[in-house]
């Protein structure tokens, strides 16, 4: 469905929680910044956490523009309050995805971001992470800034014994 469709879309855009997303309200948004702000209160982190839109993240919120006078995403005229409902898990079906959670597209988002390069600290500060322990979990995507170290190790082939 489109309200699922766009709230799916703005979370892999921002990296939001299910409750960060459902419980986006207008006051929180500044359309001429291109950001929200997630309250303490709302965070899991208990801290509160600058969220910049993306192009994709703009276009979903001016889709939402004048839907609701206080909730950014809302069905027929009513805030969402949860995610993982009937229409969720029939709209993953018919994608022919299997065990997936809402909660996943914080994970793709996060490894979307480490495999294009961005730091490890803006990441953490991104996805309002307490530690960079838990950022750490996605670091392993993208190794590519290891491969200049490789050849500090220098062996010799080493030929297999003949049978």
């Amino acid at each position: 469905p489109l309200h699922l469709r766009d709230m799916a879309t703005f979370a892999l855009a921002t990296g939001l929680r299910a409750a960060n997303v459902t419980g986006l309200l207008w006051e929180q948004v500044d359309l001429a910044r291109r950001l929200a702000w997630i309250y303490p209160d709302q965070a899991k982190a208990r801290k509160a956490i600058a969220v910049p839109f993306n192009e994709a993240a703009m276009e979903v919120v001016r889709r939402q523009t004048g839907l609701h006078p206080q909730h950014v995403f809302t069905y027929q005229g009513n805030p969402v309050k949860q995610v993982s409902t009937k229409a969720w898990y029939n709209a993953l079906r018919r994608a022919g995805i299997e065990d997936f959670r809402f909660h996943d597209l914080r994970h793709t988002w996060a490894s979307w971001h480490v495999q294009n390069g961005t730091p490890i600290f803006a990441l953490q500060e991104l996805g309002g992470w307490m530690t960079e322990k838990m950022v750490r979990r996605y670091a392993h995507l993208a190794a590519d800034h290891l491969a200049a170290y490789a050849g500090n190790v220098k062996l010799h082939a080493i030929n297999p014994p003949q049978a």
